[in-house]
């Protein structure tokens, strides 16, 4: 058993295991849907092309209920595989990195039992980070 560190936005997650202080690269998973754009992922709006392209329309609807709604389902994803790795006994600490609003999502997607393997979390996008940048800023999380 070893430590996982998933570093994530809402489009990708790495999923690194240390050993020791050895960090590798060990699975990407890409949600492509999350690098759309609001138009992108909602294709009938019923708005004529006038009304689509007003500074308005854009801020009027607040928050971007289909972005949200990617977000949480690559949440989910990333969830499931954590999931995977502690049922398998291949997970025994879990350390989450992604931005403030993605590692929020995830943490409310983590079941109990694999929320309980976190020993930290990191509120910073640095998914695509090198891997030299990533073993350094969670070199003293242990």
């Amino acid at each position: 058993m070893t430590t996982y560190i998933v570093v994530a936005d809402a489009a990708r997650a790495r999923i690194f295991t240390r050993d020791a202080l050895k960090l590798e690269e060990k699975e990407s998973l890409i949600h492509a849907e999350g690098r759309l754009h609001e138009g992108d992922l909602v294709t009938d709006r019923g708005a004529d092309v006038h009304e689509s392209t007003s500074p308005t329309a854009r801020s009027s609807g607040g928050e971007s209920v289909a972005r949200t709604h990617e977000e949480l389902i690559f949440a989910k994803e990333v969830a499931e595989r954590i999931y995977r790795a502690r049922v398998d006994n291949t997970l025994e600490k879990l350390i989450l990195v992604a931005p403030p609003r993605f590692l929020g999502q995830l943490r409310d997607k983590l079941d109990g039992p694999s929320s309980k393997l976190v020993i930290h979390t990191l509120a910073k996008d640095l998914s695509k980070a090198s891997l030299a940048d990533i073993q350094e800023a969670v070199s003293d999380m242990r």
